[in-house]
């Protein structure tokens, strides 16, 4: 006797899963080797989408350690390529990557912080706009190595992922529509990594 196979369709809300939780994670991770990807609008609008499935809580949960665990990779790969830098008599492209996107004030005192603070400064630095590679490359420079930089990283990547979700739980929850939550996340996420290059451009101005 043959049984007939039923085919059960997928529900849209579990596809966008499969492929939204491992697109989060290599955006994110990438986002924190090259500055092309904003991050921080990526996981904002993750935890918009997280707040209109049907287990929020969950799916919330999930964006939360997904972009977490990318950003730490991505910072963790991209300290690892730093550190190859230093120890050649030639440097590497992403040393010089990094000191390219760390102004020398911005440094300065990102080494001054780690002076004062040691790597407890590492937790904020990925909340304060454009602090990440200034402290990422005054860990460098003072040769830190590489496992001490990877635990004042656990921290900061966790505060950094809590923060930006959320932004995106605050503008899905103020609009019933997704689009418009997304469009609020997206919004205050880039106005907030905006802020630096305003500032820099507003002292400029009335100097």
């Amino acid at each position: 006797m043959q049984t007939q196979a039923v085919n059960v369709p997928v529900p849209p809300e579990a596809t966008q899963q499969a492929f939204g939780y491992p697109a989060l994670f290599a955006l994110v991770a990438l986002g924190a080797l090259v500055p092309v990807v904003p991050t921080g609008a990526l996981v904002s609008t993750a935890a918009v989408v997280a707040l209109h499935q049907s287990l929020p809580v969950l799916s919330l949960l999930i964006v939360f350690v997904v972009a977490a665990a990318a950003a730490f990779v991505g910072d963790l790969a991209l300290y690892w390529l730093g550190v190859r830098g230093v120890r050649s008599e030639h440097g590497s492209k992403w040393l010089d990557a990094l000191r390219r996107r760390a102004p020398e004030q911005r440094l300065q005192q990102a080494q001054q912080k780690l002076e004062e603070h040691r790597s407890q400064v590492l937790t904020l630095s990925r909340l304060v706009p454009a602090g990440r590679i200034p402290v990422m490359l005054a860990c460098l420079l003072a040769k830190m190595p590489i496992g001490r930089f990877a635990r004042g990283d656990i921290p900061a990547c966790l505060a950094w992922a809590a923060a930006y979700q959320l932004i995106g739980v605050l503008g899905g929850s103020l609009f019933s529509r997704p689009w418009e939550g997304v469009a609020a996340a997206i919004a205050v996420t880039l106005l907030i990594s905006a802020v630096p290059s305003l500032w820099r451009r507003a002292r400029r101005a009335t100097a």
